[in-house]
Order: C-alpha cells, then structure tokens, then sequence
C-alpha cells in the first residue's frame, strides 16, 4: 500500500562553490527539481526546497592558493554567482544557503558528536603524506610524482590523468608537495571513519527490495556498489579549510567535505526554520527526495542515509531521481576547458528568455542516459515547438478574440460533435501529465503539455473562425470560447516548466493565479470576462544568433588546441638490454570489454593470450566504448607482477601512446597475428 504523506521535502544538490554554474548544472538536477516542487505548490501541498552553496574542500583550497586569495574569497565569490544564477532563471528554492554558515558549522559538529558519542566510528591511525617546510598534511592532490604504470612525471596522489589510473599518494614515485615542491615524508595521523560495511544488510534490503521504484540508473548504480561490497569511509581529513572535528585531540582536523556537504541540508532547513524544521527532517509523515546528478548517487543513495539511520532520529529519503549528464555539442562540458553554457553569459546572450532554456532542457533530459544540448536544436525547438505551436496558438485565440469580441470572453453556444471531442482530449491531458509529474518523468510530461497546445491549434485550424464569422458568428463565439478555454489551461500546464511564459499568458487574460485541480476544466474563464493586450509570446531565433553561439564554441575549442603544448617527454635512463629482454611482450584478442564500476577512466578487458584467457585493467575509458574493442588485438605486458585495481586483479598491461592533446591511443598489430605472439 502506498504511503500517505502530509508533506514533501525537496532537497537539489548543492553546487560546488569554485566557479560559476552551466547548463548541465541546470538540466541535471535544478530544472528538474523547480518542476517538481512548482507542480506540487500548485497542487496546494505543503512543500519547500531546500538548497545552497557547498563550500569545503581541496578544490577550493586549490583554487584560492592559484588566485592569491582565500577559501573564504573564492566561495564569498562564487556563491553570490550561483545564487544569482538560480534566482533569475526561476529556481524557486525556499532558502538557498551556504556550508560556511555558523548555523550548519553548528549542525554538522552536532551531528558528527551524535554519532562518535554513539560509538558508530571506528577510530584508525595510519601514516600519510606530511610536508614539513608547509607544516601540513597532504592532501592527494596536493601531491605529485611519478606514475608507476606509464611514467607520467606529474602524476596526481588519487589518479594519473595521463593513463586514468587510480592512485594512492605512496604509489607514486619521487612524490613532491605542490604546496612548497620538497619532498614529502610519511608521518601518522589519526582518522575516524564511518564503517559502511556494518549498514550494508539494512541498505541491501531498503535499496534493493523496498525501493525497486527507483530510475533504473539509480537502482543499477547503488546494486553495482553493494554488490562489489561496502567499506569504512573516513569522516575526517587533515586540512585547514572546513568544519573542524569538536573534540580536544583534532587539531588541524576537518570534517571531510562527503560528509559535511549533506549536513547542508539540515542546516538550511533549520535556518529557514528555527522553531519547526525537525517536523520535516523527523516526522514520518514527510517525504523526502533528493534530485541530485550522477556522480552523487553513492552520497545520496547509501551514505548520507547511513549516517541518518546511524544518528536515529532522522527519515530516510523516498526518492532520489537522478539524472545523467549533459553534453555539449558532443563533447563533454568542461569547466576547464571553458566547454559549456555558462547560466550567466547566457542570459547576457538571450536576456528574458529563461524558459527557452529551460524548454530545450526539459525536452532533453539527461534522465536515464547521458544526452547531447546543441545550438541548433535549442534554435528547432524555439522556432518549430515554442513559436510554431504554443506561442501561434495563444497569439491566435487572443488576436481574434481581440478582434471580433472586444477583448472579452465570448458565450459558449450549441456544442458540436467535433467540439465535444476536443474537449474531451484535453480534459484526458491532465491525468497523463499528472502521472508523469509524480514519477519523475519531466521529459515525458512536458511533452503531454505541448499536446495540449497541438489541439489547441488543430482545433482552430479545423474550425477556421475567420471563415465562419462571415456566415455564423455564434459558431465563433463557442470557437473563441473553447479556444480561450484552452489558454487558460495551457497557463496551468506549463507553470511548473515555463514560469516566466505561464506568468504571461496569465496576464494576457487578466487572471492572477490557478491551482493544478483546475487543470482540464473549461469553466476557468467566465462569460464577458476581459482580457488584457497580449504580445507574441516568443520570438523566432535566427540563423546568425545560432552562428555567433557555435562561433564562440569553436573558439573556445581552437583556443584550447593552442594551449596544449606539443612536447615529448623526456627520455627515460638506459636499461640493460637483459632487463629489457625480461619483458614478455606479447599480441592478444580481446573476448570481453566492459566498463570497471566506480571508475569512469577504467577498462576491464579479459584477454585471449594464446595460453588461456586473462583479465587486464587499463586506463582508456575516456577514449574507447568498451563494445568497439571486442574482437580486436592489442599489445600487452604478459610478465608484470599482477596489481589490484579497483577490487579487480589485473593480470599485465595493454600497451598504448599518449597523444601531444593527453589522449590514449592503443598500439595494435598492422595485419591480424595468432594470439600470443610474441613481439621481438
């Protein structure tokens, strides 16, 4: 039996506060959370959202050390930035806050005492990285070294960005500080750790058997992560930026930014509400949904829930509809590489038309697989969808009505047959967009709504009202009647999606506000009732606003080819030819290829070496589909010691070369060879 709840708590990801937002940003989590939370406003539930800047971290250390400035100037920066953002393109968030607040130092402090006073930590002392001229810990990406898979001179402590390799800081050869560039020395330091392998039969049976509704994407990614088996997570990290850990012997300690950042949450709930917050954060009659992106499904879905099942007080989240990334143009957004669609820029480009954007990445989702924003279907769906269908049809109803009625709402007469089903399919259009509203899918009920418009237009464009007014104007006035009829229903319709256009179609016909239960009636504008002037309600975009767009992204992408620097690296020291002949270089088929779970840069090949079969970890994800190597030969390293990657027993090294841009490419045989052969 379904549950019943008395409210509903909407939570979006909180953007990382080192740089601006872009629009997969938007189409990922925000737009899809708006949508929700304006339907359910609509529907006159009791609801609000919550959301905020997260402000802790490496990242942001890092990019306050390259600017010359704090922690605190990067996210005061950037957090006005995004929040601005947010607020002109309609995001109604019910308090949008910030993880440096005091407020949520408080809460994340009491929450981390909560559980180590519960015991739910486990406490360990291992040795790490320690800079002595900085007088500091090391963070992974503070440190740099040698990769000792390819070589990389510069290779991070957490992953080499030549080969994709995940790391460990003491993997590293002649590792060095960034901070001061001397080498670091190994120094214990003490950690707590939340021990998730002691929640996973809980989380087994909650995810897996009582939450089969979730998106599948959702549902595969949590099953891939408890399947392969859960382990303690440290809670803590030795860092000068972020909450520090409240208890006497952590000085220099900081929460960890994974668990700090949910907390946020909270925070921003209690700051919204001081005096009632925990009736939505504990009572069991609240729902709780988290609309996140990808990369925060594990956080979401099996973390944060097991620090709130480990606190006790707190529910856990009913839904957590994730969506996919967006690409652009067909490559990956970069914040980086300056690939994007910054929100700010683009309302510089296209100032007043939020809900264009909006629309285009309504009807792109990224829900349950990674999908691809370009200019010229964000121009299609302007031109052939907003203006051709919504807007014509409004601007028609009105113009005419405008014009033959005085601006008033004609009487409706003698309805026919060909009336009558009209208003039976619109009346339908309701339940349908309902459905798909309450199970998160955005894509689907936007395009219920665009029907409504269809009909709208097929309607007039049957009946011809400026034909009939020649030989029957009563049969206009009921044409003009159900047509007005309609506008007003398309006002409801597209509120949760177009705010901005709803707004003005309800000015156009001089009505402030409607509740989603009106939806698929035909009473809503009275006989006589007078309308305001309207206006187009959009604008056809053309062909040279689109070019100046894929302009500025070709010189983006020109720009970036002229920074990488075409350099060789430099030539290793001379081996023995007998310590190279102990290398076994061999030819092999691949049989099998598939993506390595949790490591979007890994590659899990299973080899036929000429001797039997044999499993391979390489870094290459980023530049082969695993279903393109399947039946391929490759050069592998049949001699390396074997290494575990990622829970995974690699048994030897696919060769490749790095290309001048960073990319990998592999090095195969010219003309087909008999697997295991060797190279000499």
């Amino acid at each position: 039996m379904t549950k019943k709840y008395n409210r509903t708590l909407v939570t979006s990801a909180l953007p990382y506060a080192n740089g601006p937002v872009h629009i997969g940003h938007l189409a990922g989590v925000y737009v899809p959370a708006d949508i929700y939370v304006r339907y359910l406003r609509l529907k006159g539930e009791e609801v609000i959202h919550i959301g905020g800047s997260d402000e802790h971290g490496v990242p942001i250390t890092i990019r306050a050390k390259k600017e010359g400035v704090t922690p605190q100037d990067i996210v005061d920066k950037y957090h006005e930035i995004i929040k601005k953002s947010f607020e002109e393109f309609g995001i109604s968030f019910d308090i949008y806050s910030r993880t440096s607040s005091d407020i949520h130092k408080k809460t994340a402090s009491d929450f981390f005492l909560k559980l180590y006073n519960n015991g739910d930590f486990e406490e360990k002392t291992s040795e790490q990285y320690y800079d002595e001229d900085a007088q500091m810990f090391l963070a992974d990406r503070y440190i740099m070294g040698e990769c000792p898979h390819c070589g990389n001179p510069n290779a991070y402590g957490d992953q080499c960005e030549s080969c994709g390799t995940s790391l460990s800081p003491t993997d590293l050869k002649n590792p060095r500080s960034t901070i001061s560039g001397s080498a670091p020395v190994m120094r214990e330091t003490k950690h707590w750790y939340l021990p998730l392998d002691k929640h996973e039969s809980w989380l087994r049976q909650w995810i897996l058997e009582d939450h089969k509704e979730w998106k599948s994407n959702v549902y595969g990614q949590c099953k891939s992560w408890l399947d392969m088996g859960l382990q303690p997570r440290a809670v803590s990290r030795d860092l000068d930026w972020g909450v520090p850990i409240p208890l006497p012997d952590a000085t220099g300690k900081v929460l960890y930014v994974w668990f700090d950042a949910p907390i946020g949450y909270i925070s921003n709930t209690i700051e919204l509400l001081p005096d009632s917050w925990e009736k939505w954060w504990k009572g069991e009659d609240t729902k709780l949904i988290h609309f996140i992106g990808k990369d925060n499904i594990v956080f979401h879905c099996i973390v944060f829930p097991a620090m709130l099942k480990a606190e006790g007080s707190f529910i856990l989240p009913e839904n957590v509809p994730s969506n996919e990334f967006l690409n652009l143009e067909g490559d990956k957004i970069s914040t980086s590489r300056n690939w994007a669609v910054w929100l700010h820029e683009y309302l510089e480009d296209f100032p007043g038309q939020q809900d264009i954007l909006r629309y285009v990445l309504t009807a792109n989702a990224p829900e349950t697989k990674d999908n691809d924003f370009t200019w010229r279907d964000f121009q299609a769906r302007n031109n052939n969808e907003l203006v051709a269908i919504l807007g014509n049809f409004i601007n028609r109803a009105l113009v005419l009505t405008q014009k033959y009625f005085d601006n008033k709402v004609p009487q409706l007469n003698e309805l026919t047959d060909y009336d009558k089903e009209t208003l039976k399919e619109f009346a339908d259009v309701k339940n349908v967009v309902e459905t798909h509203l309450n199970t998160y899918r955005f894509r689907d009920a936007l395009k219920e709504a665009m029907n409504l418009a269809r009909i709208g237009n097929k309607y007039l464009a049957d009946t011809e009202p400026w034909k009939v007014v020649k030989t029957d104007m009563a049969r206009v006035e009921t044409i003009l009647h159900i047509a007005l009829q309609i506008t007003a229903n398309l006002a409801i319709a597209f509120e949760p999606f177009l705010p901005f256009s709803a707004k003005k179609i309800r000015e156009f016909i001089n009505m402030e506000k409607f509740s989603w239960d009106q939806l698929g009636r035909i009473d809503l504008l009275p006989v006589g009732h007078p309308l305001n002037q309207s206006d187009l309600l959009f604008a056809k975009i053309e062909d040279e606003t689109i070019e100046k767009q894929i302009q500025k992204l070709l010189d983006t992408k020109k720009a970036n080819e002229a920074s990488v620097e075409i350099k060789v690296a430099p030539q290793k020291e001379n081996v023995a030819f007998d310590d190279f002949a102990k290398l076994d270089l061999r030819v092999g088929k691949v049989l099998e290829c598939t993506k390595v779970p949790k490591a979007d840069k890994l590659l899990q090949f299973l080899i036929d070496d000429g001797m039997g079969k044999r499993t391979i970890i390489s870094g290459i994800a980023a530049w082969y589909k695993p279903e393109v190597l399947v039946g391929k030969q490759v050069c592998f390293i049949a001699n390396l010691e074997p290494r575990k990657l990622k829970g995974v027993e690699s048994q030897g090294m696919i060769l490749s070369v790095e290309n001048s841009d960073g990319s990998l490419s592999l090095i195969q045989p010219t003309t087909e060879v008999n697997p295991g052969s060797q190279i000499g």
